[in-house]
């Protein structure tokens, strides 16, 4: 029995899950987090038996060592799991990384060159590649990258209008992100339908703590919401999303630093900038008691969102399909229901009943007359890093 392990890592946190490379089933996985941190780390895994415990992790290296240790006590070593390859989730890939690669010392330096796009993201995936490959050094390494399936956009989708020069010298272009679930979530709304994802026009919408929007033409990105980082379009959790640039240039004059502007725009602002919460649930609940700032959030939110959808049906010149997933996407009726009203002037119905079904499967939420298919399909980035990686091996 051959097993992919994929890990999905931060600067303090490392996701795992092991997966049977043909079934997809899930043998086990856990979560290894506060990794570097003052206050005590703490490892979660979960196979046939559960392991819990806290303690110092100071880095990534004693990370996987833990990891190894509570496969052990779980009663099933991770080396009889015949693992034959390990996956790594890589958020930023540049022009450079266009599919799935593996992993050699080269390769892993220029994945840490690309936080400087991914500042939130790439350092954290050098770090457990290196502490991987060492603890791991028998088994090939592949890095599947977020911002692959985007390479297919044209020209016109991913260039932006500034000079070419500082363009190339910079690598100033939208790359896109969460390419790894718009892959997956289209290609799985098309099996639903039983149709070839090749023959469909879609647009799929990532709502989550990160949110983005996708226009899939044929299985093909043709364009996307986020742009050289996962900064720019949709409202999200802690990101600002669209903001004119001159705002930066305003709060330079006024004595703000680049770094916290940065910090403002990355780490204070969406949801938490308006409610003091990243937590939809709590947007959600602050608004309901007539909280005016948690109100305006959600507002603010969903115009957003309509806008890239009537966008995105520009684009692909209309849809056959239009699919939410993720966090929100998959547990939010009223999100969805609230985006896809007024366009039903296009042949977008949704049915309320499909819609607030508590169904957790994939699933069609729009009416039988409706010309537009609205989904709800599941993500699985982890098993489609599995099947990535095993292609690649």
């Amino acid at each position: 029995m051959s097993a992919v392990l994929v890990v999905n890592s931060g600067s303090s946190s490392i996701k795992y899950q092991v997966i049977h490379a043909e079934s997809g089933e899930r043998l086990a996985d856990g979560l290894v987090e506060r990794i570097g941190e003052s206050s005590q780390g703490r490892i979660e895994h979960r196979a046939e038996k559960r392991v819990e415990r806290e303690l110092a992790i100071p880095d990534h290296t004693v990370g996987f060592a833990e990891m190894v240790a509570a496969f052990a006590e779980a009663g099933a070593p991770i080396e009889s799991l015949d693992i034959s390859a390990v996956g790594h989730r890589v958020v930023h890939g540049g022009s450079e990384f266009i599919a799935p690669t593996l992993i050699d010392d080269r390769v892993a330096e220029r994945i840490l060159a690309l936080a400087e796009l991914a500042p939130l993201h790439n350092p954290g995936h050098h770090a457990a590649i290196v502490a991987a490959r060492a603890t791991f050094p028998e088994l090939p390494h592949i890095a599947v990258f977020d911002t692959a399936f985007h390479q297919s956009m044209p020209e016109s989708a991913y260039t932006y209008a500034i000079a070419p020069e500082v363009a190339a010298k910079h690598g100033v272009r939208r790359y896109g992100f969460h390419g790894i679930s718009h892959a997956v979530v289209s290609r799985r709304a098309a099996e639903h339908l039983g149709k070839p994802v090749e023959s469909l026009k879609q647009i799929v919408l990532h709502l989550g703590n990160g949110a983005s929007m996708c226009a899939i033409d044929g299985g093909e990105s043709v364009d996307t919401s986020m742009g050289l980082t996962p900064l720019e379009g949709l409202v999200m959790g802690t990101r600002s999303g669209d903001i004119d640039p001159g705002v930066i240039f305003h709060l330079l004059r006024r004595g703000e630093t680049v770094d916290s502007i940065d910090t403002l725009l990355n780490k204070r602002s969406g949801f938490l900038g308006f409610t003091g919460s990243n937590d939809f649930r709590d947007v959600r609940e602050a608004a309901a008691r007539g909280d005016h700032d948690a109100k305006l959030a959600i507002d603010v939110y969903v115009h957003r969102a309509r806008h890239y959808l009537g966008a995105y049906l520009a684009v692909l010149r209309g849809a056959d399909t239009i699919v939410f997933t993720a966090g929100l996407g998959e547990n939010a009726p009223d999100l969805r229901a609230r985006v896809c009203a007024g366009f039903e002037w296009c042949g977008i119905h949704i049915d309320p009943e499909l819609n607030e079904a508590p169904d957790r499967g994939a699933r069609v939420i729009s009416t039988a007359d409706s010309t537009v298919t609205v989904l709800v399909v599941p993500t699985d980035e982890e098993t489609e890093i599995a099947r990535q990686t095993i292609a690649t091996v």
